[in-house]
């Protein structure tokens, strides 16, 4: 669920997430406004049809029908499928790609 809110309880042995569908509708609401459909408009050059927010706001109310554990199957597979947002780099190939975008920043003579 890309913009349901997932509350988190830290107790308990695993993680348990309550399912929000007021952030769906609130994002949906949002798109079908006048400052963000001219937003759009000057953007992109066309009007937005908010099918994103009413694909969020159909997928929300769909898991709401669905038990609680299936629910938390999907959410945790959903999870674990996102890629991460961090590159994980060695302090080598950090440094050679930082020389590499940056090094024609340094003074030869500031060494």
């Amino acid at each position: 669920m890309s913009k349901a809110e997932e509350k988190e309880y830290p107790r308990g042995s695993t993680v348990k997430r309550e399912l929000k569908c007021s952030a769906c509708f609130d994002a949906l609401w949002f798109c079908y406004s006048p400052v963000h459909q001219m937003q759009q408009y000057y953007r992109v050059g066309v009007l937005d049809n908010c099918s994103k927010q009413w694909k969020a706001m159909f997928d929300c109310l769909n898991l709401k029908t669905k038990r609680e554990s299936e629910v938390q199957e999907i959410l945790e597979a959903r999870e674990s499928s996102k890629p991460h947002i961090w590159t994980f780099r060695t302090p080598e190939e950090a440094s050679e790609r930082w020389n590499k975008i940056y090094g024609h920043l340094l003074d030869e003579n500031d060494d």
